[in-house]
This record gives structure tokens, sequence and C-alpha cells, in this order.
């Protein structure tokens, strides 16, 4: 447990870096830099603020039922603890970082700049202007995507119009009184309308800067919002669109001389919309570990320490074996595509379908010869569904997704209870089907400057 207790210190040394914060949000200003032309603006979007999230990440992976943390005090005392046990509160000190909320707001201020000051750079032609500004359009569609999955309920359409998510920003100006929490209905319109209306001017293709917008990138956003939405036809629909305007490939952990010669994941062939993340030393539950066929080569590729049958003795940490992926991309990549084109498929009862894309995923994962050998076959829906739903946990298990994707399970009655137990097999924290700890509560640091804002149960 001495990697857990350096990588939970790393991780509340990111929320200190990345934190700094001030204003009704509890975000940075953006400070006096002055941005005249166009090329300045084009720079701006290559900010690291912009195209990483070495902490959000961590925090999302930290609440999942894929991570087995032994050593856990009972009760919990440590940033990285409360965060474990799905406390609603990470921290009162209304001092300290807001971390998730605080992230999140702080891009959509960079993206804002860029909405509102490119019009008037100096230099550049309408065209380039046009597409800087569907960059920034899609990057705040991206950032607001993630905090109405943090804090708002997971979408229902009987109650999305009225549950509460988050205040839709539109300024630079974090001086400015915060508006009124909009509701998740209104925020996924919101997310809908800017990734459309960037679309026309996004380029065709983003390989040289894959953390950049393009049209498949907005597809590939696109495909993420409408299954979250479960929304399954549209999800389909964007998932293959996107995997159809990208010259992103999969990566075949079967065959290293595939593997990229560059740690920085943002530029590997798989990414389509590229984030930087660290998911490192993550201990990996019993449960999840069991789910991996003997032949799955991402049990050597990604997993540090894998013959081990102690719990939390598996590791998450390709660092260790693979260096090549000792950075996560929590940004979409052309395997989610295909997962979410199969799942959305097999509910719609696809079944040739839903198989085509799960077993691409497959082929580039597991070892055997012919290729036939590695795909999985079935003719009953069900059956279809959990293999492609149980091959998603296996491909993104710490990307900062799972978190959301057992909110919406959870919706469909298919999340059993995650209980916490520490080394003793003590129980410290439950997550019951439907607990209202699924939705985050708003910081307490940002209700004190709102005290008039709403908070969640």
């Amino acid at each position: 447990m001495r990697k857990f207790k350096y990588i939970a210190a790393q991780l509340l040394l990111c929320c200190l870096v990345f934190s700094g914060c001030d204003k009704y949000l509890d975000v940075e200003p953006k400070g006096k830099q002055l941005l005249k032309t166009t090329d300045d603006f084009d720079l701006w979007l290559n900010n690291t603020v912009l195209t990483s999230d070495f902490n959000g990440d961590n925090i999302l992976n930290y609440m999942t039922d894929n991570i087995d943390i032994v050593s856990i005090n009972n009760p919990p005392t440590t940033f990285a603890e409360f965060v474990y046990t799905w406390a609603p509160q990470f921290t009162n000190d209304v001092s300290s970082p807001t971390y998730l909320w605080g992230e999140h707001y702080r891009r959509i201020s960079l993206f804002n700049t860029v909405l509102l000051g490119i019009d008037a750079a100096e230099g550049g032609t309408e065209s380039q202007k046009k597409t800087l500004k569907a960059e920034a359009l899609l990057g705040r569609a991206n950032a607001y995507f993630y905090l109405v999955n943090e804090y708002g309920k997971p979408y229902d359409a009987t109650t999305a119009a009225t549950d509460l998510a988050v205040p839709f920003v539109t300024s630079d100006d974090v001086s400015k009184k915060s508006p009124a929490r909009s509701t998740v209905a209104e925020i996924y319109k919101h997310i809908i309308d800017d990734i459309n209306a960037a679309i026309p001017n996004l380029p065709e293709n983003n390989s040289n800067a894959r953390f950049r917008g393009s049209k498949g990138a907005a597809y590939s956003v696109l495909a993420r919002v409408y299954l979250y939405r479960r929304e399954y036809a549209e999800a389909l629909r964007y998932a293959e669109l996107a995997l159809n305007n990208t010259r992103a490939v999969m990566i075949d952990y079967t065959n290293s001389a595939t593997f990229p010669t560059t740690t920085n994941v943002v530029s590997h062939a798989d990414a389509i919309y590229g984030r930087s993340s660290v998911a490192a030393g993550m201990p990996l539950t019993i449960e999840l570990k069991n789910t991996f066929a003997t032949n799955d080569a991402r049990r050597t590729v990604l997993y540090y320490n894998w013959a081990s049958t102690a719990r939390g003795g598996t590791l998450f940490y390709a660092a260790a074996v693979t260096p090549a992926f000792q950075l996560t991309n929590s940004g979409t990549t052309v395997q989610e595509m295909h997962l979410i084109a199969a799942e959305a498929a097999a509910r719609a009862n696809n079944i040739g379908n839903a198989l085509s894309h799960l077993n691409e995923v497959r082929r580039n994962r597991l070892t055997g010869t012919p290729l036939a050998s590695r795909d999985f076959n079935a003719a009953d829906q069900n059956l279809v569904l959990t293999e492609i739903l149980a091959e998603r946990r296996r491909e993104l298990p710490f990307h900062g997704l799972r978190w959301f994707d057992m909110r919406r399970l959870d919706m469909e009655n298919r999340m059993p209870e995650v209980v916490r137990t520490n080394a003793q097999n003590n129980v410290v924290a439950r997550l019951e089907p439907h607990s209202t700890r699924y939705t985050l509560q708003v910081p307490v640091q940002v209700l004190a400057f709102n005290p008039d804002m709403a908070q969640n149960p």
C-alpha cells in the first residue's frame, strides 16, 4: 500500500497545484495577458489546462467500484479517503480548492475568452477565426458534459427539466455574479447546441494535434452525450460518424511492434479527441480482475503485479510495465466509439452490428489464432449486452468514465451495492442502489460565495 499512499499524495498535490481559487465560481481570473492576434488565440487553445485533466479524472476514478484500497482508515481521514467513500463534501474548509467544479469552470473561462475575443483579433482569415471559435465551443461543451454528470442527477427524460445541474456561464469575468443553476435538460441542450454549431467550421483532421478539435472529435463527444442521456440510436449514429471521420486507429495490445514510441498520450494513434490524465497505482478489485480472460493482453500491458492474489495487490500501473502507456487518455478514442456503437446496437437488438463493433476491440486485446478465435459470439440480446458492458469496464477502467457508467446503469437497476472494507474486512462505507451520493454536492466553497444557490441532497 506504499504505492497507494504515494499516489494519494500526488493526487492531493495536483489538487493544490491546479487550484489557487477565487470568486464566485472559485476559479482563477484569466489574468492580464493580452490576446491581440489570431495566432495568440490559436496558442491559447494549446494551454495544458485545456488539454489535460491530471486531477479531475483521478477523483472520479477513486469513486468507482474498480478500486480497492485496503489501507483505508476507519473512519476515513484523508482527502483521497473522503473521495473513495463518497463523502458528501471532500472538505469543509471554505478556503480550500474546489477540485472538480473549479477545474471545469477554469477551462470554461479560458474557452469563453476565445469565444468573446476571437472576432476582434488582428490578422488571420475569417475561416481561421471561425475554426478557433468552433474549437472553443467544442471544448466548452466537453467541460459542461463533465459538470452535468458530476453535479446533476443522471439524465432522466421525465425529470431532467426540473433536476438542477450547474450554472451556465458564458463570461470569462469571474467577478460577475454567478447565474442560477440550470437544469440538467438545459445544460444538455447547451452542450448539443454548441457542438452542432461548431461542426461546420471544425477541421476534417486533427492528426497533428489530437487534443484539438475536429469533426470526428465533435461526433465522438456527441456519442458520449447521447450515451449518457440513454438515447442509444443517436449514440450509435454519432459513434459511427466519429469512426468514419477520423484517421485514428486502434492500437493492437497483442503486438508490441504497434505500440507508440512517445508517452504523449494525446498523440497516440487511437486518440480522436485526446485529454491527458494520470491513472497510476490504482489497486484493482478482485471482482474486476476476475473478469479478464487468461489471453487478455491488457493484463500484462497495463497492470503491475498481475500474479498477486492479495486484495489490492494488482495495480493499474502501466508506467511500471509499458512506459509508453504511463499516461491515460480520458478523451475519446477509437475503441470507446466501437464500444458505444456496440452497446447501442445491442440495445436495439441489432446483434450483428453489435458483435462487429465488440469484436473489433477484442481482436486488438486478446491473443489467439486465428483472429476469429478472439471473437465473442451469441444470439441472445441480453448475453451480448452483458458482455459489451463487461468489455467496456475492462477497456475503460480508470479513464474517468466508470463513475458516469455506474450512474446510468444504476438508473436501470444494473448496479449492486458497492461496499468499502478495510484490511480487517470491516465495512467503512456503502453506496446503495439509487443513492443520492451518485450526484455530487455543490462544494461548500462555492456556496460560501453563493449562499442562495440550491444544494444537492
